[in-house]
Formats: C-alpha cells, structure tokens, sequence
C-alpha cells in the first residue's frame, strides 16, 4: 500500500498515472514478488492524497513535494532494500516530473514503513506476514513469510541489546 502525495497540477496526467503505476510495481518488486503477478497487482494501493499547498519554512512551495510512503507487513524491509526503494522511488518521480534528478530529488520524501505483524488488517480481519506470503505468492511462500519476519525481529533485538551494552559500558542508566 501507498500513500502518494501530490499537489494538484504537479504532474500531468499521463505522467501522474505512469507513477502511479510504476510506484506499484516498484513496492511490489520491492517486497520480492513478481510486478506481473495479478494477486500482487490486485493488493497493490495507492491512495492519492492533493495537498491544498505545501510550504516550506512557512512560504508556499514554488515547486511540487512529493510525500510517498510505501507501507509494508513488517519484515519486508532490511537496510539495504529500504536504501534501493527510495531510490528506485525517488528516480521514478525524477522520470514523472522530466526534469533532472539534482533538481528534483530534494523535493521527494520517501518513508519505507513497516506494519507491525498482527496489524495489518484487510477483507475484514488481521493478515500477518506469513499469510500475505502465501495469498500473494501461493501457499510454499508462507515459509518466506515467517523467515523475513525472524530476521527483521533478530535484527532490532540484537540492536536494541548493543545499545544496552553500549550505554552500560558507558556508565549511563537505560531509559
């Protein structure tokens, strides 16, 4: 799912659908599905959001933002693909505009987002990563599911250990 916002007339039309679109396919590849694959498309939402201004250090923004935040089931992401969803999102808004990726990278944010497992409710209950794997990619992809998000929750626990043996180390209370 996406939450795309753009201000009215940024884009033209034809440029704005070509986004919509290749931002879909971007998560989707992103999460490690197929683009072409109709149950992915299917799931795949973006929700346009048409901002009355944007302002900037509060003046009226000469030049469109562009706010897109891609949510996912958590354990989708880890460094590295949050790293190439921004820029693979960013070089498509750069397309979408035509201009030069020094001129408009600086007006696109990306916030990758990870729902918490458990959370992500749809079709009128609660979907959990394993479940969305095996909808998506058929049923021996629940496995890929459970992995991802093992590895996503080892990643933050050893972390969050790290930086209580750091602040021990250093003599300070954890908070």
């Amino acid at each position: 799912m996406i939450d795309l916002t753009i201000p009215e007339g940024a884009l033209k039309p034809e440029a704005e659908a070509r986004l919509v679109k290749e931002l879909g396919d971007i998560l989707i590849a992103h999460e490690g599905f197929d683009p072409a694959s109709p149950v992915a498309q299917g799931v795949t939402v973006v929700f346009l959001h048409r901002p009355a201004a944007v302002f900037v250090a509060g003046a009226r923004s000469e030049k469109p933002r562009y706010r897109i935040v891609p949510s996912v089931p958590e354990g989708q992401y880890t460094d590295a693909s949050r790293k190439a969803l921004v820029k693979d999102v960013t070089a498509a808004v750069v397309r979408a505009e035509g201009g030069s990726l020094d001129d408009v990278a600086s007006r696109v944010w990306v916030f990758p987002t990870e729902v918490e497992d458990g959370t992500w409710g749809s079709r009128g209950g609660i979907r959990r990563t394993a479940d969305i794997h095996a909808f998506i990619a058929g049923e021996h992809e629940r496995k890929v599911g459970e992995q991802r998000l093992a590895r996503s929750r080892r990643s933050r626990a050893v972390a969050l250990l790290e930086g209580l043996l750091d602040a021990t180390r250093n003599g300070q209370a954890a908070d």
